[in-house]
């Protein structure tokens, strides 16, 4: 396992987005980072209107696995669920293949009031993800509450934002190419191609990304 992350430290890594039910329309920021990236392409889950769990996360982890590089998952909403099970059935060691996720509106899946094709992705795992990640939350998002996604952060071992009152940070959310999302996703790169390899944390990492600077509020 040490031979294998030595081989891919300071590679650049394959940035791949999972999006969530219906998949993501040409405005969403998944799709235009896809178009406007060299380092950026989807993995076509299938069955975007009636997603399947064990079926999405086989098809996610054929997309790493086939990877010739460290792999980030960009996730949007019940595709953040998506990573979640794969890291729970993947037993991958830290930080390889998968070298870091950024999970964006995580949906409360434990909800009695979510359709079934969501809430077939329940229950929420709990265990602590084996790579470096971030989840984003906003404020007035309808799937979730901000102390559900802290939640799901705590239990996941991510670092936590909130970018305040942002709807479901999609395409009709209005951020267009969300550069704030990108800066992150930019630190993450950052630890896969080298930091994190002499053991640098996240939390330090991120810390010279400035509240003023990417226009988010932590805790």
């Amino acid at each position: 396992m040490v031979q294998a992350i030595s081989e891919f430290s300071g590679r650049r890594p394959l940035v791949l987005t999972v999006p969530g039910l219906n998949g993501s329309g040409p405005a969403h920021w998944q799709s235009l980072w896809e178009q406007s990236r060299g380092d950026v392409v989807r993995v076509e889950l299938g069955m975007w209107d009636t997603p399947r769990r064990n079926p999405w996360v086989t098809k996610l982890d054929q997309a790493i696995r086939s990877a010739e590089q460290p792999v980030l998952l960009a996730a949007h909403s019940l595709g953040c669920l998506a990573v979640a099970w794969w890291a729970e059935l993947a037993g991958q060691p830290w930080g390889w293949p998968v070298a870091g996720a950024l999970l964006v509106a995580p949906p409360d899946v434990d909800r009695r009031d979510m359709p079934a094709e969501v809430a077939g992705f329940a229950p929420t795992p709990r265990c602590s993800l084996p790579f470096p990640s971030i989840v984003v939350v906003s404020e007035d998002d309808p799937y979730s509450s901000v102390q559900r996604g802290f939640d799901m952060a705590r239990d996941w071992g991510s670092h936590f934002v909130n970018i305040g009152a942002c709807g479901h940070i999609n395409a009709a959310s209005g951020i267009g190419l969300w550069q704030e999302g990108q800066r992150l996703l930019d630190r993450l790169i950052g630890t896969a191609e080298g930091p994190m390899a002499q053991g640098a944390g996240l939390n330090e990492i991120l810390a010279s990304l400035t509240h003023e600077e990417a226009g988010l509020r932590t805790i």
